[in-house]
């Protein structure tokens, strides 16, 4: 009598795992390219949300500075309107932007230093450039206007009997 590990009889001990067979391969096989396809799914959400998170960084600066033009423009012509006022303003604009500059351009007057294509060149209306570029030593003369942690500072001025304003740091 053959007596196994537990003292029942014709129960010997007997191995559980089953011979290779080439089902369970392709099972594992399955198994593998399944993973590898979801690992290459994953990581192409995870590239396209990056893409997407980077395109709207990029319009939301590129909307912040043509809210500071509009606003600029506007404070301006609130200033030119009146008779011999003075206003220190602060913008916001993206940290990317370190100067804007000032210069005798009868099409766009103004720009933004570094120069970026996505941050276009505008015409500011209402300014006297000349008087506003009168102190600079540089040719073409300019006033360039250093930012602060994303914060630019200026004075629009407007002396009594002269329409134009000017624009100092």
């Amino acid at each position: 009598m053959n007596k196994g590990m537990n003292g029942i009889k014709g129960q010997g001990m007997k191995s559980k795992i089953s011979p290779v067979s080439p089902f369970n391969k392709k099972a594992q096989m399955q198994i593998s390219f399944g993973m590898i396809f979801s690992v290459i799914l994953i990581i192409l959400f995870i590239a396209f949300a990056v893409y997407g998170i980077s395109k709207f960084l990029g319009v939301s600066r590129l909307a912040q500075v043509e809210s500071f033009k509009s606003d600029f423009q506007g404070d301006i012509n609130k200033i030119w309107g009146g008779s011999g006022s003075s206003a220190l303003v602060e913008y916001s604009i993206p940290n990317k932007i370190k100067q804007v500059c000032f210069v005798n351009d009868e099409y766009e007057n103004m720009y933004f230093v570094p120069l970026d294509s996505a941050y276009k060149r505008a015409l500011i209306k209402n300014i006297d450039i000349v008087k506003t570029t009168a102190g600079s030593t540089s040719n073409p003369k300019k006033l360039c206007i250093p930012t602060s942690d994303g914060k630019i500072s200026m004075t629009i001025k407007n002396t009594y009997n002269e329409k134009p304003v000017t624009i100092t740091k």
